[in-house]
């Protein structure tokens, strides 16, 4: 892997791509309509966050937001919590989705590991959304009851979403792969009326029946009233079993030509409900406004991913991570969204590029994680086995990209090439940094904060600072953060998870540098940093760093504070197929960190697992493998059902014992 500088410049973009973007539209749309010219990006983002009223009101305005009854007040305060934005409108989010529609385009491609890609037009999306609605009626939904999903990212699990949102009910979701009891700890706690759900799904080759899964949740959820089935793993897959069973193709059947109807809901009541990744605890029922999301989606993305009709918008997803919230969101541009389901390295990884050919697609959203596999393969370069033509741009999040994973993308996938990493979280279910067709793209750096975002870097005084690393916090309200928390009727549970540290202002968790170019660098969560004789850097550095040996597939590191003012900081690792942590490839693993990190920060030991911990989402889990190893019991520090692969924590476990013993 070559090795290249955080901040190289890698890429601009020419006038004619600037002036085609949807955020020069707007920047016009300004001068011409509000009198107000901007000549950067820098200076129209200083603008939307130090007049967040002005700036939210023209997002109203430039995208005709329509309600029903309008709005009056922009926003009650600006103290956080408890601000609310547009409090008199009422409106609904999926008549915004259906806005000036060609009924004969795609709106959604999809496709699967047991399904061949196809599409789906706004004409038949609109009806079928159309006759589920008649059915969610039939059963008795109304506004503020709550849909859920246990569904895989299929075209059915959005007509349900809209149909519900239509309502004014409220959606939540779960991948299929989750365990009973991940499910469970999530549906109860909001006591659906009703449950869609598939038979069971294919991954990696392999079937994978949940109907005796779903038969469980269904056994803790007193509150549910029927089921609706869509036949997945199975075309004649019997539901029978579950509680008031419908089969899909019923469900989607109409009387005549039904026409979508809409309930307009006050501005800030709930769209759906989002769980964080849980692994301590039940997870958080975030819950977040149908006006919020709407406003947010709509400039997010429009004016940072740049999608619009014509464009073909993908994010290799599942139904429990926000990224499908956010790709669903792309419809509000009136782009196509496409949708894989399925393992991304099945039959190899070759997969999503082929896939991205055939698509003709436009904007590829995948995970860091994922690039930076690809980048372990010598023998995977997209762009000279596929045809990449319509590709525009490569977007990743889930956890920072390195600056090599910028460079692989130029290098191995295509050169005129805007590559966007992004990051914000299920807790505001969008990117609040993120890119611009308009910015150029320097390797490992995120290329903005976005707009109406008033995104600082503090110091441990609460000060705001450039050029060095601190805590990533939001000192104004933005529009798609939790209007509460379910059942948490003192608002103590999310004042704890934001509020703690800076009262008023929202902490997010992350560690960020903000540079003097106003670009953006994430280095992984901030409860996670590895300070090592008073230097602190974050674990995104190290695994930067050990991301260079070529033997190594995956690392976690860890910094377990000590007695006396030191700490012990193991390095786990996961080997490449067929090699082994040789005490050869240990001093390698140390020279890198040694260089590219610093000699305070070469780890205490190196170890060889057999997987490391991850969430269902991905994530590793840096926090609870750091409190196993300082004795903590596990059941207090991880909830088993929100891990992708359980027994992945018995090498940690029996790692803490064998410490605690020698010691």
């Amino acid at each position: 892997m070559s090795e290249i500088q955080e901040g190289t410049l890698l890429w601009e973009p020419d006038e004619k791509r600037k002036e085609q973007s949807n955020i020069y539209n707007y920047m016009k749309w300004l001068e011409q309509h509000k009198g107000l010219k901007f000549n950067d990006y820098q200076s129209l983002w200083k603008w939307s966050t130090d007049e967040l009223e002005s700036f939210w009101e023209s997002i109203w305005e430039y995208f005709d937001v329509q309600t029903k009854q309008p709005y009056k007040t922009v926003l009650t305060t600006h103290k956080m919590p408890g601000a609310k934005w547009f409090p008199e409108a009422t409106i609904n989010y999926t008549e915004h989705i259906f806005r000036d529609r060609d009924e004969a385009e795609p709106a959604i491609i999809h496709a699967s590991e047991s399904r061949e890609t196809d599409e789906m037009t706004w004409g038949q999306l609109y009806r079928e959304t159309a006759a589920l609605q008649q059915t969610l009626k039939k059963l008795g939904v109304t506004k503020g009851d709550r849909v859920v999903a246990y569904a895989a990212n299929i075209y059915e699990t959005i007509v349900a979403f809209l149909a519900t949102a239509s309502i004014g009910a409220i959606w939540s979701s779960a991948s299929p792969d989750f365990g009973t009891q991940s499910v469970i700890d999530r549906f109860k706690q909001i006591e659906p009326k009703v449950m869609i759900t598939v038979d069971g799904y294919s991954y990696a080759g392999k079937k994978f029946d949940r109907m005796p899964v779903v038969e469980n949740i269904q056994s803790e959820l007193p509150t549910l009233e029927a089921t609706i089935g869509i036949p997945f793993l199975n075309e004649e897959a019997d539901f029978s079993s579950l509680k008031n069973a419908i089969p899909w193709k019923d469900a989607i059947e109409s009387d005549g030509n039904p026409a979508l109807t809409y309930e307009h809901i006050p501005f800030n009541d709930p769209l759906w409900v989002l769980f964080s990744s849980g692994t301590t605890g039940k997870p958080k029922p975030i819950v977040q406004s149908q006006g919020g999301i709407l406003l947010e989606h709509l400039k997010a993305l429009s004016f940072h991913a740049d999608l619009g009709k014509g464009d073909r918008f993908f994010w290799f997803t599942t139904t429990g991570w926000m990224m499908w919230n956010f790709l669903v969101g792309g419809l509000l541009t009136g782009s196509t969204i496409i949708l894989y389901d399925g393992n991304p390295a099945y039959p190899d990884k070759k997969m999503l590029w082929k896939f991205a050919q055939d698509t003709k697609m436009t904007t590829f959203g995948t995970s860091a994680s994922y690039i930076t596999a690809c980048m372990k393969d010598e023998n995977l370069v997209p762009g000279r086995e596929f045809d990449l033509r319509h590709l525009e741009n490569i977007s990743s999040t889930g956890s920072p990209l390195p600056p090599e994973g910028f460079q692989w993308c130029y290098d191995n996938v295509k050169n005129d090439l805007w590559i966007a990493s992004a990051s914000g979280g299920t807790d505001v279910c969008t990117a609040f940094i993120l890119g611009t067709p308009i910015l150029p793209v320097y390797a490992g750096e995120l290329q903005c904060r976005g707009l109406g975002a008033k995104i600082e870097s503090f110091d441990d005084e609460g000060r705001p600072h450039i050029d060095e690393v601190g805590e990533l916090v939001l000192t104004e309200p933005f529009p798609s953060m939790p209007i509460y928390f379910w059942n948490d009727e003192d608002g103590s549970r999310m004042h704890d998870s934001y509020f703690d540290m800076f009262e008023g202002i929202w902490r997010h968790g992350d560690y960020l540098k903000i540079t003097d170019r106003h670009t953006c660098v994430i280095y992984g969560r901030s409860d996670a940093t590895i300070n090592r004789g008073g230097i602190r850097i974050g674990t995104s550095e190290i695994y930067r760093a050990v991301d260079h040996v070529k033997q190594v597939a995956d690392s976690l590191i860890v910094d377990i504070p000590g007695n006396n003012g030191d700490s012990y900081t193991p390095l786990f690792v996961t080997m490449q197929d067929g090699e082994e942590l040789t005490e050869d490839v240990q001093k390698t693993i140390k020279k890198e960190i040694r260089e590219k990190c610093s000699p305070r920060h070469i780890p205490t030991g190196v170890y060889q697992v057999p997987e490391l911990p991850t969430t269902l989402n991905g994530k590793k889990l840096e926090i609870p493998v750091k409190k196993i190893l300082m004795g903590k019991p596990v059941d207090k520090v991880v909830n088993k059902g929100s891990l992708s692969n359980q027994k992945s924590l018995d090498y940690f476990i029996a790692f803490a014992e064998e410490q605690f013993e020698r010691n």
